[in-house]
């Protein structure tokens, strides 16, 4: 797979942002909350604060990887009666609003229930950049890939910590857009410092690979943003827009990816970094 192939809409985005001199923020918010167009207008605010790429969670009844915050708001969404066509909406409406590319990160059943290769033409219909699959690995994926690369959507497989060498190996020549690196061990959640086992784990991925690599899990404020910058191609935000779209609604929302955009933008990235 060719570099410019691999890095598909994501990671073109992101490497746009390291070519200025700085990491990328993506901002995550799931679809349907508060309502579903609260939760358009909630996405927008992501773009309208910053934001150079776009996770819309497909909320699920069984979460396992996700933590109280993000839980909370997909029992929301699904208890008002949101379905996968209501996601692909929003996915639609917000990638008609901008420029910046749009993912949606999702468990692997309401795709498989969906059909993949009907989620995935739709998904791309409706501007969508790509799929997270949290709790999908490459070696159980091969009907994903082979639907994804049809429609040239990015796959986004996830390394962890305790991922081996060569696992992360294996998982980074089977992604298109970027890598995501989970930072801590357990469930998503903001924190109040950022995991010492962020800077290893994005070291050891970007030996096997030249996409972008993006740390998630655990980023709340611009200084640990700025601080996980210093060596991650991408910062990856959820739940802390949870927290402030609670808070503030989009306005709030709209704050918080500001400042967090700052953050990204504070130290100037060597190129070593890449």
């Amino acid at each position: 797979m060719s570099e410019l192939v691999a890095l598909g809409n994501a990671g073109s985005a992101i490497r746009k942002a390291n070519d200025e001199g700085r990491a990328a923020l993506v901002a995550y918010l799931p679809a349907g909350y508060p309502t579903i167009a609260g939760g358009v207008d909630a996405i927008k605010a992501l773009v309208d604060g910053g934001a150079d790429v776009i996770e819309i969670g497909l909320p699920y009844s069984d979460p396992v990887m996700d933590g109280v915050t993000i839980q909370r708001a997909a029992e929301i969404a699904l208890a008002q009666g949101l379905r996968t066509r209501d996601v692909l909406s929003t996915v639609e409406q917000v990638a008609s609003y901008s420029a910046v590319p749009v993912l949606v990160m999702t468990y692997w059943n309401p795709v498989e229930r969906y059909g993949v290769d009907r989620f995935a033409a739709d998904l791309a219909a409706a501007g969508g950049a790509g799929l997270i699959t949290p709790d999908l690995i490459p070696d159980e994926g091969p009907e994903w890939i082979a639907a994804a690369d049809k429609n040239e959507l990015d796959k986004v497989f996830l390394v962890s910590p305790s991922s081996t060498d060569k696992r992360i190996a294996m998982t980074t020549a089977n992604c298109r857009g970027f890598v995501y690196a989970t930072a801590v061990m357990g469930v998503t959640g903001a924190r109040d410092q950022a995991s010492d086992l962020a800077a290893p784990l994005v070291a050891r991925t970007k030996a096997t690979t030249e996409i972008p690599v993006g740390v998630g899990l655990g980023v709340s404020n611009g200084d640990q943003a700025a601080g996980v910058a210093a060596y991650a191609d991408a910062v990856i935000v959820g739940s802390a827009f949870v927290k402030a779209l609670d808070a503030g609604g989009a306005a709030g929302v709209r704050e918080l990816t500001a400042s967090l955009a700052e953050g990204v933008r504070r130290e100037p990235r060597a190129a070593a970094n890449r």
